[in-house]
């Protein structure tokens, strides 16, 4: 195995690189389709004269598109495989922003999210998965954490393009190009990038594990010389072979199912990690912020330009992430995100307990407000350098090859439902008690500490093939 030095110094084939930005495309528009409403909400709402309800639900359809993308997309991809996936994942994109921006009712507005939340599901898990495998041992985390970065770099265009819309046209219900509303060009400026997905998807060779599992030896090594050419190649595809071999004497052949709970064991692993990732509620931060930043004296015209700001500091931890992840694994990164978010959000739910009015007039006298605000950027930071980025890496590594898109679907579509679950509940939540609601995410952010400390293994510097061994169960054939 290499040493931790060669880990870090290790040099990225430039192919290498190119192929995981490309993959990586897909979370650009994961984060912009997810974000890129929030600018739109009030004028779609006066527009189609819509109730608070029924608002909230145009909103949260697309995170049900999302679950049900996720799960159909191993699927997909272990059918026709990771680049026809791709290839849906653009079309769907693009049918759903001009969808979306020509919406002529809110029943139609409706569907269109529900495609875009579809495509969004499908980028969530082909661009892990494809990184993943494309990517050499050695450096495969900073690889992978592209995910991540990918994401927030597009949540942050949504707000940046959503922001320059409304200015420019002196708000988001007023007619800007062509006489379209700039809420309606808000959705269909994901058309370009959905666009460059789809170009970018011909052009990118097919998974060379995928390859191997249908048969194609030849054109896996192809693809396998040309991203790791330092690398044998042979053994590589002898390690994926060997793996072919060992499901089939154990009887699995690609089934998710197994002893705990109907499912394998790993399969629980990478769905418990990305529930905790939705439930220490990092989006209740991205979602509902306005509440936040009115309780310590900001103005509500200030929080597009707060959200930006949040959005730019994700972007910058994910770069600390990516540049420590090969250097000191996985897990201390997990261990001490978590630390650090259970203490921030404890202090949140502390501040919150002293707060006065109630609602919208919510406000934190004193010292309390200033100390809310630094511990809700804290906790930003604590999620964006390591729950963020790395529970993508760990489920683009954990599972095994012949379940790696089906399992990295479904533990996608619970994280998808674990947001949507957040999402809607924390209105409620919040009318009740915020110091209870903050305390409930710190006690899931605890939670995620004691579980990365007893259930997730170290995987750095492994190829996939040996990191998938880790999380078998001992006693077993494959043990």
């Amino acid at each position: 195995m290499p040493t931790a030095k060669e880990q870090t110094t290790a040099k990225i084939p430039q192919r290498v690189i190119w192929l995981a930005l490309a993959g990586a495309v897909g979370g650009f528009l994961f984060g912009f389709d997810s974000s890129v409403v929030n600018g739109a909400v009030d004028a779609i709402k006066d527009e189609f004269a819509l109730s608070e309800a029924v608002t909230g639900f145009a909103v949260a359809i697309a995170l049900l598109g999302c679950a049900a993308g996720a799960f159909l997309a191993g699927k997909v991809a272990d059918r026709y495989g990771r680049i026809p996936a791709m290839k849906l994942g653009a079309l769907l994109f693009l049918v759903s922003a001009i969808g979306t921006g020509f919406a002529f009712g809110v029943w139609d507005l409706i569907f269109w999210r529900l495609v875009g939340g579809l495509g969004i599901g499908l980028a969530s898990v082909i661009a892990p998965a494809y990184i993943s495998e494309i990517s050499p041992r050695q450096v495969r985390g900073r690889l992978a954490s592209l995910q991540q970065l990918a994401i927030t770099t597009g949540i942050f265009a949504a707000l940046l393009s959503d922001a320059l819309f409304a200015t420019t046209a002196g708000g988001a219900d007023q007619a800007f190009w062509l006489g379209l509303e700039a809420w309606r060009w808000m959705f269909l400026a994901a058309a370009v990038p959905a666009v460059v997905y789809g170009w970018i998807a011909y052009t990118l060779p097919e998974s060379p594990r995928f390859l191997v599992f249908q048969g194609k030896e030849d054109e896996a090594r192809k693809v396998f010389d040309s991203i790791a050419p330092s690398e044998d190649t042979d053994r590589h595809i002898r390690e994926i072979q060997d793996a072919i071999e060992e499901d089939k004497l154990s009887g699995q052949k690609g089934s998710l199912r197994g002893k705990t709970f109907g499912l394998q064991a790993v399969v629980w692993v990478g769905i418990v990690l990305s529930v905790l990732q939705q439930f220490v509620g990092i989006n209740v931060i991205f979602y509902y912020s306005t509440t936040l930043w009115k309780a310590v004296g900001f103005q509500e015209k200030d929080s597009l330009t707060i959200s930006v700001a949040t959005s730019i500091t994700n972007i910058l931890v994910t770069l600390v992430a990516i540049a420590l992840v090969d250097r000191i694994g996985r897990r201390p990164i997990l261990l001490a995100g978590s630390i650090g978010m259970a203490v921030s959000l404890g202090t949140m739910a502390l501040a919150f307990s002293a707060a006065v009015g109630s609602g919208s007039e919510i406000s934190l006298p004193g010292a309390w407000g200033p100390v809310a605000l630094v511990a809700a950027n804290i906790f930003v930071v604590s999620f964006g350098a390591s729950w963020g980025p790395l529970v993508w890496v760990l489920l683009g590594e954990i599972f095994p090859s012949r379940i790696r898109a089906r399992a990295l679907g479904l533990a996608a579509a619970a994280q998808w439902v674990a947001n949507f679950a957040i999402t809607l509940s924390f209105p409620v939540m919040a009318a009740a008690s915020l110091p209870l609601t903050y305390a409930m995410y710190a006690l899931f952010a605890a939670a995620s500490f004691f579980f990365v400390m007893f259930k997730v293994p170290e995987t750095n510097g492994m190829s996939l093939e040996q990191a998938e061994t880790l999380f078998v169960p001992k006693g077993s054939k494959k043990a």
